[in-house]
């Protein structure tokens, strides 16, 4: 049995101001309808062998996710919680202990995808995986090297040879693992055939994973049996224990393990594969019109040749433009050259060290209930619109210092006020107090619109004290 292993605890900086902190790369649909981790979910979903997964993510992303396996009708075999990101090695090793005790009559084989990549080709995708699979049950770690088609410098490298024994060339034992090259290296790495991209990817029996990690790496080893032990069921999540979590090292799977084990193997990959690390990346594997061009959103565009714009909001107009990225967002718009994307970083490093708020989140934030979205705000008030999804309910909760004033402008409202309770049905409105506790529940099978405006002195997040809640936030805000 193969349990696939999504990791999906990435924060994806190059793509800002798309993706933010706590609304990654990997919950976006950047290429097609569905997010990136939605696909890679169905990439490997429905065939013979494989399990439902166990998804692995950051903690504040974990109603996001469970969402969006839901839209997709898949129940995971867990979602692990992280409390703080500590690389790909300890995400796999706490997965892998983890499905072991789960088959602990069995060995099961990971297959270890990261949530945001795109591969176009998935038939091919699956006959690597299947070349791969015999090498797994017979005791390799095999990672998938994706055959190059250009010298890229963005990427690390894999240098290969024929396995010994080995009946074709199709399974290569794994001589190193090279860090991203200069342009120069890359081109003579290309012309020899002897390397491939490092994709991040690997199949092994969870039990061999575990002795490698433990053999060359205990202390990850060590903190993530601790972690898995002392976790806790929290709704649908199992929540790693943070301690011990927490002073796990933060190492790859490549730096902790491939890089030492006289087992690693790997499988070449041409399935039209990105890991969409940066506007440039996206632009490759998005389809052009006549001018080149990628246009998503409402785009006018004069004398444009070779550039991505991206419209989130409002209408974008470009004249004259070559080889560009524009992408606006509601509350950002970044311009870059296409040669520069990769340097999007840098500017991410600039905002976090001023502080802005703009790398967290977007302007329409989304919580396990539906979202937010902040239309306006100036001195002492704030304007908000809420989008409450069937069913949900927010938290019974009350500000210090804040009054808000709700109007229903879509669905139904019922509507918590201290001891009171009743419905508000379109285009009806009512006031709630400071110090009042209250909460707003839809009811109804269609989404809940309300305009909510907020008077005070203080109009922060932090200004929330919850009593009760069903998706477990309790306490302050």
């Amino acid at each position: 049995m193969i349990i696939p292993v999504i990791l999906s605890g990435g924060a994806g900086t190059r793509l800002w101001p798309l993706s933010r902190e706590l609304y990654p790369k990997q919950l976006l649909p950047l290429v097609g309808q569905a997010t990136m981790l939605q696909q890679t979910v169905k990439r490997i979903s429905g065939r013979a062998g494989i399990s439902r997964p166990i998804v692995s993510c950051n903690d504040q992303h974990r109603f996001l996710v469970a969402e969006q396996l839901r839209a997709i009708n898949v129940e995971p075999v867990a979602i692990l919680l992280e409390p703080t990101g500590r690389n790909t090695a300890p995400a796999a090793a706490a997965a892998a202990i983890h499905a072991i005790k789960l088959n602990p009559d069995d060995n099961p084989l990971l297959l270890v995808l990261p949530a945001d990549h795109v591969i176009t080709d998935n038939e091919a995708f699956l006959a690597a995986l299947d070349l791969a699979e015999p090498a797994a049950l017979a005791g390799d770690l095999v990672t998938f090297g994706i055959v190059p088609t250009r010298a890229e410098t963005g990427y690390g490298y894999i240098r290969s040879r024929a396995k010994a024994g080995a009946d074709d060339n199709r399974v290569r034992a794994v001589v190193e693992f090279v860090e991203k090259p200069t342009e120069a290296v890359a081109t003579e790495y290309v012309q020899s055939g002897d390397y491939l991209w490092n994709s991040g990817m690997f199949l092994f029996s969870a039990a061999t994973y575990l002795e490698e990690l433990r053999r060359y790496a205990p202390a990850i080893a060590d903190a993530c049996n601790a972690a898995i032990a002392g976790a806790s069921v929290d709704l649908d999540f199992l929540r790693l224990d943070t301690d011990a979590f927490t002073e796990c090292p933060k190492d790859s799977i490549d730096f902790a393990v491939m890089e030492k084990t006289d087992r690693a193997v790997v499988v070449p990959l041409d399935a039209g594969w990105s890991d969409v690390g940066s506007f440039g990346a996206l632009f490759d594997v998005l389809a052009k019109d006549a001018n080149g061009n990628v246009f998503e959103g409402d785009v006018v565009a004069i004398d444009t040749r070779g550039s991505l714009v991206s419209a989130g909001s409002r209408m974008v107009a470009t004249v004259g433009m070559e080889d560009c990225i524009v992408i606006e967002t509601k509350d950002s718009v970044l311009v870059s050259t296409r040669e520069r994307s990769q340097d999007v970083r840098r500017l991410v490093d600039q905002l976090r060290q001023d502080q802005r708020p703009e790398i967290n989140l977007h302007r329409q934030v989304y919580r396990p209930w539906g979202s937010y979205d902040g239309i306006d705000q100036g001195d002492g008030f704030q304007v908000k619109r809420l989008i409450v999804n069937p069913g949900a309910k927010l938290s019974v909760q009350l500000h210090h210092q804040r009054d808000e004033h709700w109007t229903v402008v879509a669905g139904t409202a019922r509507v918590t006020r201290d001891d009171d309770q009743y419905l508000l049905e379109k285009n009806e409105s009512t006031f709630i107090p400071r110090g009042a506790k209250h909460s707003i529940e839809n009811p109804g099978t269609k989404a809940l619109h309300i305009i909510e405006v907020q008077v005070g002195d203080y109009l922060g997040e932090d200004d929330i004290v919850r009593f009760e809640d069903r998706y477990g936030r309790t306490g302050d805000s």
